[in-house]
C-alpha cells in the first residue's frame, strides 16, 4: 500500500492545517488513511473549495467510520441522506462556548466533518484547542494527579439521562498521546474529589485550556470542508456575525470508549450533606 503525500499547510502553531490539491469526491482507501494520519498529527484539517453535495459529504465521512444516523435536535438536509444535518444561525443556538461534542455519552464521537454552505459577510469563524498540548503544558505533579481521576459528564437541556464517567486524561488510540478530557458544557464533577475541590479544579483546567497559545482560528469560505478529532480538542464558534447568516452542514463519526492513561487508584468521594449553594466561589 502506497500512502499518498499530501500538500499540508499548517495554519497555527498549536494545531490545524489546510490540505490542498485534493478532490474529496475521489477519496480511496489509501487516501483515506493518509488523511487519517494527517488528522492524528494536526487534529483539525481544512479542505478549501470542495463544494460537496450532501451525498458526497456523507460518502467522505464514511471513510473514517460509521456515521451518526441523524440527530434528535438538528434537521437532516435530505431524508435520503439523514446523516447530514444542518446548523443554521437563524434557528439553532450558537455553540460559542469551548466544548468537546456530546461527552455525556459513554462513547462520544471520534470526529465531525463540517461543510460550509453559507457564510456571513464577516465573522463566524470557528476556534479549536489542542488538548494534548494543554496536558503537556501542565506541571508534572499536576499531570500525575489528574491521570488518576475520572469525571462525570451530563447532557444539558435534554431528557434526564445517567451521566457518563470518563477519565480526566485520555490516551489517543492512534498516536498514544495523552490529552486533557474535560469541558465547560458537559463536565460536571471530578468523582474522586470533594465538590468544592472539584469545582475549583475544573475551573482552573477550563481557564488553563482556553489560553490562546493552545488554539487556532479558521475563517470559512463557502464550499470549505473542515474536520476535527473530537477525542483531543475543544471547539467553539465565534458569535460575531450579528445580522449575517451562517449555514453549515455536519456529519458525525460515531465514537469509541475513552481510554484512561492510568488506572484510578482512589475511590469516589462520598457527597453527603452538601448542596450547590454551599460551594465556595472559586473566582
Amino acid at each position: 500500500m502506497q500512502i499518498p503525500n499530501l500538500d499540508i499547510r499548517p495554519i497555527g502553531g498549536a494545531l490545524g492545517a489546510e490540505v490542498h490539491g485534493l478532490d474529496l469526491r475521489k477519496v480511496d482507501e489509501d487516501l483515506g488513511k493518509a488523511i487519517t494520519a494527517a488528522l492524528d498529527e494536526h487534529l483539525v484539517l481544512f479542505f478549501p473549495g470542495q463544494h460537496l453535495s450532501p451525498r458526497e459529504h456523507r460518502d467522505f465521512g464514511l471513510h473514517f467510520g460509521e456515521l451518526e444516523p441523524g440527530h434528535n435536535q438538528l434537521q437532516s438536509v435530505d431524508p435520503e441522506v439523514p446523516e447530514v444535518v444542518a446548523l443554521d444561525s437563524d434557528t439553532d443556538p450558537a455553540a460559542d462556548v469551548f466544548h468537546t461534542d456530546v461527552t455525556f455519552r459513554n462513547s462520544p464521537p471520534i470526529a465531525s466533518v463540517l461543510n460550509m454552505i453559507e457564510c456571513a459577510p464577516k465573522g463566524g469563524d470557528t476556534m479549536w484547542v489542542n488538548l494534548q498540548l494543554v496536558f503537556d503544558a501542565l506541571s508534572a505533579p499536576m499531570q500525575a494527579m489528574l491521570e488518576g481521576l475520572t469525571a462525570l459528564h451530563t447532557q444539558k437541556g435534554g431528557p434526564p439521562a445517567k451521566p457518563a464517567e470518563h477519565p480526566v486524561v485520555r490516551v489517543h488510540p492512534n498516536s498514544g498521546r495523552k490529552s486533557l478530557y474535560v469541558n465547560r458544557i458537559f463536565t460536571d464533577r471530578i468523582v474522586q474529589l470533594s465538590p468544592p475541590e472539584s469545582k475549583a479544579m475544573l475551573e482552573y483546567l477550563f481557564r488553563f485550556a482556553e489560553q490562546p497559545q493552545f488554539s487556532c482560528r479558521y475563517r470559512w469560505s463557502p464550499g470549505d470542508l473542515g474536520m476535527w478529532d473530537n477525542r483531543a480538542t475543544l471547539h467553539a464558534a465565534v458569535s460575531d456575525y450579528i445580522g449575517g447568516h451562517r449555514v453549515i452542514q455536519r456529519v458525525t463519526v460515531l465514537g469509541d470508549n475513552p481510554i484512561a492513561s492510568s488506572p484510578c487508584p482512589w475511590p469516589a468521594h462520598k457527597v453527603t450533606g452538601q448542596r450547590a449553594s454551599d460551594f465556595f466561589d472559586v473566582l
